[in-house]
């Protein structure tokens, strides 16, 4: 374990936590709010950043089992101090509601415990939303972005941060393949608010809502969500915009220079758009009956299926009060999620293709045991090691999840309201049903429960290794024998 170097990436990436503090530091100012709020936690971060990263260590190569200790290390780091504007400003003065609240941000998460959200400050509404963009693409790719690191470790980073089962290099640099990336993001995000602006949205609601889309996040500056505007257009924005930033960034960047033929052949974009069809289609039949207008329930059912499959949370209308097999669909889409390397949260729909393919291969394998099978993705054959994988992750994910449960039934709520919060924070989708629906909150949580939430935020955002294996004593190790890492 290369202990010098972790504090040394950690160091940058909270000075670089320090900086973007600056934009909810000027929106304050410019709203003739306290400076102190984000110039105080910002001085702490630059303090503790200059004493973890400044002085380069002579060892700068990161193995793998270093890169999942930065990853989780860095994201608990990034959300403790985040916290610290909600506490100082005394938006949110309790420290665990904070910390839960800023957690939810990274993450892109978008479970709530706030109540009254427009009583916020503006700089604090905008640090909220801003922390989902920061989130969305990935905090340590953010930071690869703009400060390259060497020795060919950041492959390692990018592996225990950017979600997905598998993941590549766009180009031969890691740099250069996080700076490709951001820069899609954000040119993606900067469209969203220009159309929403056309649309007469005011700027700070823009940028914001442009935030939680981007990020998949779901952080609204209004009470009611994207309902508050009861506005066709902003719906119908904001439901493709977090369609597309639930699609695998790579088809993008492959889009860009013009490798149309792997866009059209990938089998998770086809399959996640027919998730996403077949369920907007069964949702409007269900709730035809609710608003009396087959294009209204269509419009409801596209925007809150987009939501929940890209594990956004922005609500147009209370889906809890939807029929039961609506509510059940969306319930599914929880688990499912979006596309791997999006900024979207859950299963991912290419684990999902992984299982069902290797499922009807053993099954032919118990009807013709001599035949040779062989599983492919995106024309592709999967080795042994990528179906282990997807069925390793499963494994884990359902024991974190059941252990996780039972402890949240410790609280004593209803079945409905436990199952769904957990399922909202560990998938990063935000809104569950009942009391944690998209008119609700998590305020009623014990601080023990919002922290074990938070846990299960990180653990999905992560993918759960990171986090996990923080707490395998043999992760602290140092390495004996040092051989240079390969990608």
């Amino acid at each position: 374990m290369n202990y010098q170097m972790i504090g040394f990436v950690i160091g940058r990436i909270l000075l670089t936590e320090a900086a973007l503090l600056a934009l909810p530091l000027v929106t304050a100012l410019l709203y003739g709010e306290p400076a102190g709020p984000f110039l105080i936690p910002a001085l702490v971060l630059v303090l503790v950043g200059l004493v973890l990263s400044g002085r380069k260590p002579q060892r700068t190569a990161l193995y793998a089992r270093d890169g999942l200790a930065v990853v989780a290390l860095a994201w608990i780091a990034m959300s403790a101090f985040g916290a610290l504007p909600f506490v100082i400003s005394g938006d949110i003065p309790n420290f665990v509601d904070a910390f839960f609240e800023t957690v939810s941000g990274f993450t892109t998460t978008g479970a709530s415990i706030l109540t009254d959200v427009e009583s916020l400050s503006r700089g604090g509404l905008f640090w909220r939303s801003f922390t989902h963009w920061v989130g969305g693409m990935g905090v340590l790719v953010f930071v690869m972005a703009i400060l390259p690191m060497t020795d060919g470790h950041g492959m390692h980073l990018m592996r225990a941060e950017v979600p997905g089962p598998s993941v590549g290099k766009l180009v031969s640099r890691m740099s250069d393949s996080a700076k490709i990336l951001y820069g899609i993001y954000l040119a993606m995000t900067v469209i969203e608010i220009i159309l929403l602006l056309a649309g007469g949205m005011p700027l700070f609601d823009a940028c914001v809502h442009a935030f939680g889309t981007a990020g998949t996040g779901g952080f609204s500056s209004r009470a009611l969500s994207v309902g508050t505007y009861q506005n066709a257009y902003y719906d119908i924005v904001i439901g493709v915009f977090m369609l597309l930033f639930g699609v695998n960034f790579n088809l993008y960047y492959f889009l860009l220079v013009r490798r149309f033929r792997e866009v059209f052949r990938s089998e998770e974009l086809r399959a996640y758009l027919l998730i996403v069809t077949a369920s907007v289609l069964a949702i409007t039949v269900n709730i035809v009956h609710i608003y009396g207008s087959a294009a209204t329930s269509l419009r409801h059912a596209f925007f809150q299926v987009s939501s929940i499959i890209t594990t956004t949370g922005y609500s147009t209308v209370d889906f809890n009060t939807w029929p039961t097999f609506s509510k059940a669909i969306l319930v599914v889409l929880m688990f499912v999620g979006a596309c791997a390397g999006s900024t979207g949260g859950g299963i991912k729909v290419s684990r999902i293709l992984i299982l069902l393919k290797s499922s009807l291969a053993d099954m032919r394998k118990m009807l013709h045991p001599n035949a040779v099978t062989t599983v492919r993705l995106e024309g592709k054959p999967l080795t042994e090691k990528n179906i282990r994988g997807a069925h390793v992750f499963i494994s884990v994910y359902l024991v974190v999840f059941v252990v996780s449960f039972l402890l949240l039934s410790l609280e004593q709520f209803d079945l409905v309201t436990t199952f769904t919060a957990l399922a909202a924070c560990i998938n990063n989708i935000g809104p569950g049903l009942e009391m944690v629906g998209p008119m609700g909150s998590f305020a009623a949580f014990s601080p023990a429960s919002k922290l074990l939430l938070s846990f299960d935020m990180l653990v999905g955002r992560l993918e759960i290794f990171p986090m996990l294996l923080l707490f395998a004593p043999s992760i602290w190790k140092r390495r004996l024998v040092f051989r240079r890492p390969t990608l």
